[in-house]
């Protein structure tokens, strides 16, 4: 079993900094959201993060890489506290000399059912999609 270990701290006017032992960092904060992502944000991120290293590892094996790539995440939350994400939505946008949909759509599919731990954590609320543009 691996352990992960992070430090949050308080940095002054509801914001928080999260760090782990290796000095990465990342500032959350809720009181400006134009400044740095929320919780909340995060969350989405580390998803994007999580499913992105995959889908482009499964592209890279599959011989076909992609030279262009990115992934839309929507959460829709609900209104009563905790608020909480009751669906959320990624789609990956990717193109490539050789990609193609079904190679995507595969790529998508094993790392949201297989690979990607975040996703595993959240899975009954997350819808996939693939687009090659």
């Amino acid at each position: 079993m691996a352990t992960k270990n992070i430090t949050v701290k308080f940095d002054g006017e509801r914001r928080f900094v999260a760090s782990n032992a290796s000095g990465g960092s990342l500032v959350m904060d809720t009181q400006r959201p134009d400044a740095h992502l929320t919780p909340m944000e995060t969350l989405l991120g580390a998803l994007g993060g999580c499913t992105g290293y995959d889908v482009v590892s499964i592209m890279e094996k599959k011989k076909q890489p992609l030279s262009s790539y990115r992934i839309e995440i929507t959460g829709e939350t609900v209104e009563d506290y905790p608020k909480r994400y009751q669906r959320i939505v990624v789609t990956h946008i990717a193109s490539g000399p050789n990609v193609t949909l079904a190679a995507l759509e595969r790529a998508v599919q094993l790392s949201h059912e297989k690979y990607c731990s975040v996703s595993a954590s959240l899975n009954a609320i997350i819808e996939t999609r693939a687009v090659v543009e």
